[in-house]
């Protein structure tokens, strides 16, 4: 896909509408974009590759614009597959062409492209650095840890344009028009979710800069409204809860547990209008249910005993929480046991590690099956959630 962002900036990315899992574990039903971008000046710059699934598609976008030009710079921002994987084809069609990169990025180059001669061929730079174009001149600040240890984004201050790297992206082939808040939301926790206090940096320096247009490296360029996606990121990055509301999460082998949390959740819509979202953890996508635990104010987890521990279900949405520092909400818990629950304690093992979240005194423990005598339990533990 080609098309101009500006005049002298166009966009040469391509869509994966064929990939089944980005990073081989998020689905993505309506694929994913590559984003690439080329600046034409006195010298041409090109901004990122794509993922080598995509290379010959994304090399014929560059040879269309290029209109017999040589590109004199590639600049790379994140050194990720997705985004580099083309690095060592680009290299060999355009010899004269150097590599700009952060210092980290370099070191790190050759682990990925060892067949590539790099001699004479790259550009380190770092914070405050630039580099004129000629009328267009690019500035380079380091974004380390959003979401890997050598990223950097890029500032062309005469039209006002920030290339973010992995920031404000989007699951989605840009092919698709959708919503962007979803699929950004899902991106985002998923991807850079565990990096909060290195997007809040970035977000100070992106702060001090006259913005117009935000040139992502997955989904739409930006170009309205700027401050919507900006604060969405700022509260996503806090880990501050989008909406009040309540998330409950259910492991059930057999459906004795599935009973409780449906149950449950109609307990919580009698005593609220916020919104409560269930999901079944053997069926939901993981990464969507993550998504909207960060986007909630509450969270309840409910699952059955299993081998002295938790139903593995709940085991593994309770890990995606942690090593993505979830925090800042309150949690209520239910465990299912017939002879000897352990569920709770197998939970509460885990959620313990959580910073900042107030778990409701009141543990429910059901016996195999839901009993009319269970229901005062539950509705205790609702008011506590509520609270």
């Amino acid at each position: 896909m080609i098309k101009n962002i500006t005049n002298s900036i166009k966009y040469i990315g391509v869509d994966d509408i064929d990939i089944d899992l980005f990073e081989s574990q998020y689905l993505v039903p309506n694929g994913v974009s590559y984003n690439s971008y080329v600046i034409f000046d006195e010298k041409v710059a090109v901004m990122d590759t794509v993922d080598l699934r995509k290379c010959d598609e994304w090399l014929e976008n560059l040879h269309t614009v290029l209109e017999g030009r040589t590109p004199d710079y590639l600049v790379v921002q994140h050194l990720e597959p997705d985004h580099a994987g083309s690095i060592a084809k680009v290299m060999t069609r355009y010899p004269q062409m150097q590599v700009i990169a952060s210092e980290k990025a370099l070191t790190m180059l050759p682990q990925f492209f060892f067949e590539v001669d790099l001699e004479g061929r790259t550009i380190g730079v770092k914070e405050g650095d630039t580099i004129s174009l000629g009328s267009h001149t690019l500035h380079f600040a380091m974004a380390p840890m959003v979401h890997w240890p050598e990223v950097m984004v890029t500032y062309e201050s005469s039209e006002k344009v920030l290339f973010a790297a992995d920031g404000f992206g989007k699951f989605g082939a840009l092919a698709y028009e959708e919503e962007w808040a979803d699929e950004a939301r899902r991106y985002y926790f998923n991807i850079c979710g565990k990096y909060g206090a290195p997007v809040q940096a970035l977000l100070k320096k992106a702060a001090k800069l006259d913005i117009a247009i935000i040139c992502p490296l997955h989904g739409p360029i930006l170009t309205e409204n700027l401050g919507y996606y900006i604060g969405l990121y700022d509260k996503w990055s806090k880990y501050e809860p989008e909406e009040e509301g309540v998330v409950v999460a259910y492991a059930s082998i057999h459906g004795n547990t599935a009973e409780v949390a449906k149950k449950f959740a109609e307990i919580l819509r009698s005593k609220s209008s916020m919104p409560v979202v269930v999901y079944d953890l053997s069926r939901s996508d993981m990464a969507e249910v993550v998504e909207d635990a960060f986007r909630y104010s509450r969270l309840v987890v409910a699952a059955a005993s299993y081998d002295s521990d938790v139903f593995p279900p709940m085991h593994d949405f309770l890990h995606h929480l942690a090593i993505k520092n979830f925090c800042k909400r309150r949690i209520g818990i239910i465990e299912n046991g017939s002879w000897a629950p352990t569920a709770a304690r197998a939970m509460r093992s885990i959620i313990d590690k959580f910073k900042d979240v107030t778990v409701a005194e009141n543990v429910v423990t059901i016996m195999s099956r839901m009993k009319p005598s269970d229901i005062p339990a539950l509705e205790t533990l609702a008011d506590q959630v509520l609270m």
